[in-house]
């Protein structure tokens, strides 16, 4: 309930209550004093306490600034205790700025990210300090791991990625994250062995709401007190495909990672629905974000889904698409900009993208562990997308300096902000010209 709809009328009449109550208080001393305290050391005590020998007027600005003091008080300590468990235990900085803060990302804009795994859980944490009207479209096609386990024994989609990025958007995270990732010693043969807290706690909840995973998911969003919300893009476990440029195909999400030559991937079953809060988001959405993420196996599973497709085409959002900063080994083993442009385009539909965000900083520092190698920023000829369908390519540091193989959430969602700003800005200048 917002403060001022049907309860300012009743803070009135609490007020009024109250001013009834110390008038009594009040006309009742006045008569005892006059009735019972006529001589003697009880009247020359109450003269002391209550100020008889200053003049009336003195009497009633002192009274007047004790009132107004206790109030005071009393307001600021109780508000106190009505916000603090709203508040992260670990915000080392005064109530008001932490109220501010709040109220500066409820006034920010609509943001609508797609996809799954490390880098859609990198631009939410970056994000998140911008607005917290964010909603993470989330891909379930994961069958490996923790997640691929419950999917066999319990029927849900998988959890893994949405867990991730329940943990990028809690607001306290630091603590919530280490609960939620912790991980159960042992392998697949032990009950408990490899299974993450988090994905035991998203599959029993799903079980607590009646086998609902859409609500499940939804409720836990709130008892995690998530910035923002995060939606699986279906309720439904998919099992993803991929055909290769030589004709044989792959079927699972860990088997295609390890892939090369992928040329399509879909899932099965095909028809499947997507989560309605997912379509409410997007049809809201005053930008959509699509990626950074594995592609193949992250990125295009969640666009894959029917009713997301669709409502990202009839979206008024500016449409920004994310590029990799490094290929994946295997999945996009030697893709540069315009290859990660065109499997896009294959899987989804000419004049979908609206801008195009690539890293132009390759002097990162490289784990030697990792055989991976910066996205070249080859942009694709014009034969492939005409002028009318050609999206907007904005180039900026947004790698990680530390790892070239990742984003720096700070740098990335600053990039995005700015884009959004610009776009925003331009959209409706073109809408003054054209009504003008």
């Amino acid at each position: 309930m917002r403060l001022g709809v049907g309860v300012k009328r009743w803070l009135l009449l609490v007020f009024v209550g109250e001013l009834g109550l110390a008038l009594a208080g009040a006309l009742w001393l006045r008569q005892v004093y006059r009735d019972f305290v006529v001589t003697g050391p009880p009247q020359a005590f109450l003269s002391a306490i209550t100020l008889q020998f200053l003049p009336y007027g003195i009497r009633a600005l002192i009274v007047g600034a004790a009132g107004v003091a206790l109030f005071a008080f009393g307001a600021w300590r109780m508000v106190r205790v009505l916000v603090t468990p709203f508040v992260p235990a670990e915000a080392d900085q005064p109530l008001v700025d932490v109220i501010y803060q709040k109220r500066f990302l409820a006034r920010g804009p609509k943001i609508v990210v797609l996809g799954g795994g490390t880098g859609l859980s990198t631009l939410l944490r970056g994000l998140k300090v911008r607005t917290s009207n964010i909603t993470a479209v989330v891909t379930v096609a994961d069958d490996g791991g923790s997640s691929g386990r419950l999917r066999e024994s319990l029927g849900i989609p998988a959890v893994g990625d949405i867990r991730n990025c329940i943990v990028a958007l809690a607001d306290a995270e630091p603590l919530m994250g280490e609960l939620l990732q912790y991980r159960f010693p042992g392998d697949d043969a032990d009950a408990l062995g490899g299974h993450t807290i988090g994905n035991l706690l998203l599959a029993a909840m799903a079980s607590v709401q009646g086998g609902d995973f859409e609500e499940g998911v939804r409720q836990m969003n709130r008892v995690l007190a998530v910035r923002g919300q995060v939606v699986p893009a279906t309720a439904t476990a998919v099992t993803l495909h991929a055909s290769l440029v030589d004709g044989s195909e792959v079927v699972g999400q860990s088997a295609i990672a390890k892939s090369t030559g992928i040329d399509r991937v879909w899932f099965t079953p095909e028809d499947v629905v997507a989560c309605e809060d997912a379509r409410k988001a997007i049809g809201e959405a005053e930008l959509i974000v699509i990626g950074p993420g594995s592609l193949y196996t992250s990125i295009l599973p969640s666009l894959l889904v029917p009713g997301i497709i669709g409502a990202v085409r009839a979206s008024q959002a500016l449409r920004v698409f994310v590029c990799n900063v490094a290929t994946q080994p295997g999945e996009t083993q030697g893709y540069d900009l315009a290859d990660h442009l065109a499997a896009v385009e294959r899987h989804t539909t000419p004049g979908l993208l609206d801008v195009v965000l690539a890293n132009n900083q390759f002097a990162a520092r490289r784990p030697g562990a990792y055989s991976a190698e910066p996205v070249r920023l080859r942009w694709p000829p014009a034969s492939v997308w005409p002028q009318s369908n050609t999206p907007r390519l904005v180039l900026d540091d947004v790698v990680n300096p530390d790892n070239a193989h990742h984003h720096d959430p700070a740098r990335l969602a600053a990039s995005i902000m700015k884009i959004y700003e610009r776009e925003s800005l331009g959209r409706r200048r073109s809408r003054a010209a054209r009504t003008a």
